[in-house]
C-alpha cells in the first residue's frame, strides 16, 4: 500500500471556491470511480496552499484508478476544463509516500 501526497497552488482569491469544487465534485467523482481519499487540507496561513492524500493498494489499481477517473468523459469534459482558471498546474507537486509501520494511516 502506498499513498499519494498531492499539492496544489491555488489562484489567488480562489481558494474558496476551489476547496467546494473538490468537495462537491472532485472528491465525490473519484470516490464513485474507487479511489480512497484520505483527507484534505489547506493551509492555515496560506490560501494558495492546498493538499489531499489517496491510497493505494497496488501500484495495478492505482493504473487502474487513473485510467478510471482521468480518462473518463466526465473528467475530460466536465470537471478538467474547470481546473485551471482555479489552480496553477505548473506548481503541482504529487509525491508517493509510504507509512512508516506506527503510523496511525494504514
Amino acid at each position: 500500500m502506498f499513498f499519494e501526497l498531492r499539492q496544489y497552488h491555488v489562484r489567488p482569491g480562489k481558494q474558496a471556491e476551489w476547496v467546494t469544487f473538490m468537495e462537491q465534485e472532485i472528491i465525490p467523482f473519484q470516490v464513485k470511480q474507487g479511489m480512497v481519499v484520505i483527507g484534505s487540507f489547506v493551509g492555515e496561513e496560506d490560501e494558495s496552499v492546498y493538499f489531499w492524500i489517496r491510497r493505494f493498494e497496488s501500484e495495478e489499481q492505482r493504473a487502474q484508478l487513473y485510467d478510471a477517473v482521468y480518462e473518463s468523459d466526465t473528467w475530460k469534459n466536465e470537471i478538467g476544463p474547470k481546473i485551471p482558471e482555479l489552480l496553477d498546474r505548473d506548481k503541482m507537486i504529487i509525491t508517493r509516500i509510504t507509512a512508516t509501520p506506527k503510523s496511525v494511516i494504514q
